[in-house]
C-alpha cells in the first residue's frame, strides 16, 4: 500500500490541489492521498479563515473525484489547542498503517521552508517527500537545504503540474462576491455559497 498525506489549510480545496493530488498518484502509484486539512498551522499564527469542520466538509466533497482520495482527519485541531506537527502526524500515520509505504506531498515553497519545521531530519526518516514545483520556487533551490545524499534519495520532483492557485487571491475573490468557477469544483463553490463562507 502506497499512501500519500497531503495536508494543508486548503481554505478552500481548489482545482490546484485536485491537480496535484492526481499528478503525485499517477506518477507515483499511489493506493491513496489522505486530503488531511491542519488543525492549526504552527508557520501560520493568523490561521484559516473557515472553521476546520467546513474545510473538511469541502476536501469530502473533493475527494469524490478519484477513488484513490481519502478525507483524513488525522490532523484534525487538538485538545489542548497546540499546533499539529507534521512530524507528529507522520509518527500516527506510522502506527495506524504500519505496512504502508509513506509519502508526504508538499508544494516546493513549503519544502524549502522544511528548515523551521519540527524535527526536520525525522520528518526525512518517516516518509519518503513528493516536493511539486510551483511557479517562482525553483526545484533548483533544493540544495540550499544541504541534505545528505541518503536524505535527498528520500525526495521526489514532481514537475508536471502547471496550475497555480493563490489561496490568498481566491479568497479575496471569493469575498468580493466572485464565485471562482473557474478554479473551484463545482460542489465547493456551492458549498462555500450555501454555508456563506469568506463572506
Amino acid at each position: 500500500m502506497r499512501v500519500a498525506l497531503f495536508g494543508g489549510s486548503f481554505d478552500p480545496p481548489h482545482h490546484g490541489h485536485i491537480a496535484i493530488a492526481t499528478a503525485a498518484a499517477d506518477a507515483f502509484e499511489l493506493d491513496r492521498v489522505l486530503f488531511a486539512p491542519t488543525g492549526h498551522q504552527p508557520l501560520k499564527p493568523e490561521g484559516a479563515s473557515a472553521r476546520f469542520a467546513d474545510r473538511l466538509a469541502m476536501v469530502e466533497l473533493v475527494c469524490t473525484e478519484d477513488p484513490r482520495f481519502e478525507a483524513s482527519e488525522v490532523d484534525s485541531p487538538r485538545p489542548d489547542g497546540m499546533p499539529n506537527y507534521t512530524v507528529e502526524t507522520l509518527t500516527l500515520l506510522k502506527e495506524m498503517m504500519p505496512e504502508a509505504k509513506l509519502f508526504n506531498l508538499v508544494g516546493a515553497d513549503s519544502f524549502l521552508d522544511l528548515p523551521r519545521w519540527r524535527l526536520p531530519e525525522r520528518l526525512l526518516e518517516l516518509a519518503e517527500w513528493i516536493v511539486v514545483s510551483r511557479p517562482g520556487f525553483p526545484i533548483g533551490s533544493l540544495s540550499e537545504l544541504g541534505l545528505t545524499p541518503n536524505q535527498r534519495g528520500r525526495i521526489h520532483l514532481l514537475q508536471t503540474v502547471h496550475e497555480d492557485v493563490a489561496a490568498t487571491n481566491l479568497r479575496e475573490r471569493l469575498e468580493a462576491g466572485d464565485p471562482c468557477a473557474d478554479v473551484l469544483p463545482e460542489a465547493v463553490a456551492a458549498y462555500i455559497k450555501e454555508h456563506r463562507l469568506y463572506r
